[in-house]
């Protein structure tokens, strides 16, 4: 995984010292077996007051955001920090307040239409659930495929472990929190308390340490019974932190090099303890570290207005948030023979023109750009301050491209084509081509017209299985299973402390399934009203994450108002807006 490490030359607010530190995780220890050992139904209260304590400031978390990352605040754009702010906070919370629930009744949450395939996983519907769920997010479907192992009979012993095992002493937790999705470090720091029963120090992230006070807001209640703390600083604080004699366990969502030199350190001394295999840690440490991500699109009877959909839906997945996701589309990869192939790239490359341009907030953009247009000098450069760009047809079979084997964490956009005589094949090629090839195993997208998914049949389902990330998207981004709290997010599983890749656990996950495997996200190929004319139903007309929705901010702000305080009452002007989005 090669990600490269941000530029840290930038105004911060003062470090907290070693002292300040070492009594936050005394503090933090003081708690831990009580938190171990609290009754549900307290954790439920807990989570019920964080979730209206958001409710009180969610505006300021959009407004500083927004000023974080110096986007106008009159544009659509906004949307995205409601998105991947509140709305995804309020979705984390409302996801474990089921499960919880369930589990004071003395039993977990129950699933129709559970299934298991050829090879014996389990599938497992996680959404929708309610007729919120179809009315606002409606056409998006999501399951959780399971580990090997897990069966229909004993998936009940395969959820919520923590809490039908014996209580043990209870653990603190370090959460080094990411800077570009401001919802990570919040849902990382619920994941270790809620599923894992761990009392959490969570460290911002030097890039958006301007949410700390806040989330501090938030998680009151959590703070003054002291089971959570809040801090900032740079590299030097979460060293500090990492090697504490006071901390059981690590989260880290980031990259791959500030993994390695927790685990292993830095320079030859560390690369010798890689090959000794003798890591510095002596504690456990779980990741989420991005990755080069895919989107393949398959031939298909396409219209005009199924190009321009589909365009936006793929650039949609390189530009949101300025390109700076873990689990942005980077490499498009493209059918050779498939006659609207040149159309579609032609409908990608006028949106990448058109559209307004963007601040490139997140550190070393400027310079991730620049060195891959230096080894690109044909790459096409659009508008931004750190221009948009693509870099079309690149060989396949150049498997050290900086494009396959570095994550860009910007808008940089590559596109590749493969052979096939017809869909199936090239399904075949795309799929050895991402697992073999591309860097990372988070996340990966297929874009593919319904009449091509009945040809395939079974074909599409077995590309599934073997696509080794640990979120697809069928029609819909995969970053859906980011959003939807009730999904796993996490690389596939498989790596290891040497050779890291997207990382290792999962996330988010509300129903605390043990031993998740992937999450797949399906949506409709065409938006409303479109998608009920060709018998794909869907309710977006554009989904509010997209950049090319005009009501992005107005819709985004109203469902996470919903999420945040669940109601009959909020769902006409969701609609209003959303209709004319």
């Amino acid at each position: 995984m090669t990600r490269p490490e941000p530029d840290r030359s930038f105004a911060q607010s003062p470090p907290h010292n070693h002292g300040e530190l070492d009594l936050c995780l005394l503090e933090l220890a003081a708690h831990a077996d009580e938190w171990a050992r609290l009754p549900v139904t307290r954790t439920i209260e807990l989570l019920l007051a964080s979730r209206a304590n958001l409710a009180r400031c969610a505006q300021r978390w959009v407004d500083v955001s927004v000023a974080g990352k110096r986007i106008d605040p009159d544009s659509p754009w906004v949307g995205e920090e409601w998105v991947t702010g509140p709305w995804a906070l309020a979705g984390g919370i409302n996801g474990y307040l089921e499960t919880l629930r369930a589990i004071t009744a003395g039993s977990v949450p129950r699933f129709e239409g559970i299934s298991t395939r050829p090879d014996g996983r389990l599938v497992v519907p996680v959404f929708p659930r309610t007729i919120f769920d179809r009315l606002l997010m409606g056409g998006v479907r999501a399951e959780v495929w399971m580990q090997p192992g897990v069966t229909e009979d004993n998936l009940g012993e395969n959820m919520a472990g923590f809490y039908h095992r014996a209580k043990s002493g209870g653990k603190v937790a370090v959460v080094l929190g990411a800077g570009n999705i401001n919802s990570i470090a919040p849902l990382d720091t619920l994941y270790r308390l809620v599923a894992l029963g761990h009392v959490v120090l969570l460290k911002m992230n030097p890039v958006n340490e301007y949410l700390a006070p806040i989330l501090e807001e938030v998680f009151a209640q959590f703070i003054s019974a002291g089971y959570l703390r809040v801090v900032s600083g740079g590299a030097e604080v979460g060293a500090y932190l990492t090697r504490h004699d006071g901390v059981d366990e690590i989260h880290i969502t980031g990259s791959a090099h500030t993994h390695d030199a927790i685990v292993w350190g830095t320079g030859d001394l560390g690369e010798a303890r890689r090959a000794a295999g003798t890591p510095l840690l002596a504690k456990p440490i779980t990741s989420e570290l991005g990755g080069v991500g895919p989107t393949i699109v398959l031939p298909g009877p396409w219209s005009r207005a199924d190009l321009r959909f589909q365009a936006e839906n793929a650039v949609t997945m390189k530009l949101h948030n300025a390109g700076c996701n873990c689990v942005a589309s980077q490499v498009l990869v493209l059918p050779a023979e498939w006659e609207l192939r040149d159309a579609f790239l032609n409908e990608v490359r006028g949106l990448m023109r058109e559209l307004p341009p963007r601040t490139a907030y997140y550190p070393g953009a400027a310079e991730r750009q620049r060195a891959t247009v230096a080894a690109h000098p044909d790459a096409e450069l659009f508008a931004g301050e750190v221009p948009r760009t693509l870099i079309a047809g690149l060989d396949p079979g150049a498997a050290d491209d900086v494009c396959f084997t570095t994550e860009a964490f910007g808008a940089v956009l590559a596109e590749t084509s493969l052979p096939g005589a017809g869909a199936a094949e090239f399904l075949e090629n795309a799929v050895e081509f991402c697992n073999t090839i591309l860097d990372g195993t988070l996340g990966a997208t297929l874009i593919v017209h319904p009449a091509t998914a009945r040809d395939l049949g079974e074909h599409l389902d077995q590309a599934l299985a073997d696509l080794r990330y640990g979120s697809i998207g069928v029609n819909v981004w995969n970053a859906v299973a980011f959003l939807l709290a009730q999904a796993s997010w996490g690389a596939y599983p498989g790596h290891t402390l040497a050779k890291i890749g997207s990382g290792i656990g999962v996330v988010h996950n509300s129903f605390l399934f043990d031993r998740p495997e992937r999450t797949v996200a399906r949506g409709s190929f065409y938006p409303f009203p479109r998608s009920w004319m060709h018998r794909d139903p869907s309710l977006l007309p554009r989904p509010p994450w997209f950049v090319t929705n005009r009501t992005a901010a107005v819709t985004a702000r109203r469902v996470a108002e919903f999420a945040m305080d669940p109601g009959w009452g909020h769902v006409p002007g969701i609609f209003a807006s959303a209709l004319r989005g």
